[in-house]
C-alpha cells in the first residue's frame, strides 16, 4: 500500500514555476490529474498554455523531477494531454487577476 497522497503530488509540482508567467503550475490549472498506484508509482496528467509552448520538454521534465523528490515515489510519468484545452478560468484567482488584464 502507497501512502503518497494526491495533495503531495500536487504540492510538490506547485514548485514548478511556469518561466514565462511566473506562477507555478498548480495554480495556473495545468495539472489536471495524479494516479498514484498501490506500488507508490505516479502518473501525472497536465497540459501547457499553448500547444507550440517552447519549454514543453523542460517544463514536463521539472514536474518529473519534482515528483521525484517526494519520498518513497516510484516511477514517475508526465503525459501531456491537450483536451481539454487550458483557458485562463481554469486558473486560480489571484492568477486570473493578473493575467485576465494581459
Amino acid at each position: 500500500m502507497c501512502d503518497i497522497t494526491k495533495e503531495a503530488v500536487f504540492d510538490a509540482i506547485s514548485t514548478v514555476i511556469d518561466p514565462e508567467v511566473g506562477f507555478n503550475l498548480v495554480e495556473m490549472g495545468l495539472i489536471y490529474d495524479a494516479i498514484i498506484d498501490d506500488d507508490c508509482n505516479v502518473h501525472v496528467v497536465m497540459t501547457l498554455s499553448t500547444q507550440g509552448c517552447p519549454l514543453h520538454q523542460m517544463i514536463t521534465q521539472w514536474v518529473k523531477e519534482a515528483v521525484e523528490r517526494i519520498e518513497g515515489v516510484g516511477e514517475v510519468e508526465v503525459e501531456v494531454v491537450w483536451e481539454p484545452a487550458w483557458n485562463i478560468s481554469m486558473a486560480d484567482e489571484n492568477v486570473k487577476k493578473t493575467l485576465g488584464g494581459l
